[in-house]
């Protein structure tokens, strides 16, 4: 967990995936985004349910929006394993088994209607939830569990989910990850 005294960082990317440096992650999102290093995490329960969260209000991108179970940028120096694992217990409060990645090249840009960008390299990893979620309400306002065809409904609407979400749920579904983990 990182200090209050220490930014957090991100692992800034050239455009072919290597690491060029880092940065605060408060400096790095802003209208031209650098390429970054980031993970989604897709959480089931034991009845194949996928936990989708909803973004804090106050979140520098995408606020109020729904999205996978959690996002998050690994550390330098940090496994993108551990940086899962860490984040899902920071934001949810639970742990997670049989963590894979899904889609190792994801890769995204969007921007948010205030104008500020995510540009993301963004492995999508799916796991099974492992105890009772209990969100950090400094990350999360909102948390339901779903079933598949209801997260793959909505990304086919275009509701409001997630721009990333909206790309990353056909090639889960197109992987499989429909089944119980």
């Amino acid at each position: 967990m990182q200090s209050v005294n220490i930014p957090e960082m991100v692992v800034l990317l050239d455009d072919d995936g290597r690491t060029i440096g880092s940065a605060p992650k408060s400096q790095v999102h802003h209208s031209s985004t650098p390429l970054h290093l980031a993970f989604s995490c897709y959480l089931f329960d034991e009845a194949g349910r996928v936990l989708l969260t909803r973004r804090a209000l106050h979140k520098r991108t995408f606020p109020g929006i729904w999205t996978n179970s959690c996002c998050g940028h690994p550390a330098p120096g940090e496994s993108m394993h551990d940086a899962v694992v860490r984040r899902v217990r920071e934001e949810l409060g639970v742990g997670v088994d049989d963590l894979r990645c899904v889609l190792p090249d994801f890769r995204y840009y969007a921007v948010a209607t205030d104008g500020v960008v995510e540009n993301e390299l963004c492995p999508v990893f799916c796991a099974r939830a492992v105890g009772t979620v209990r969100p950090a309400p400094d990350e999360i306002m909102d948390h339901a569990w779903v079933p598949w065809e209801q997260l793959r409904a909505a990304a086919g609407f275009g509701w409001a989910i997630s721009p990333w979400a909206a790309e990353q749920v056909p090639l889960l579904d197109a992987a499989g990850v429909a089944q119980p983990v």
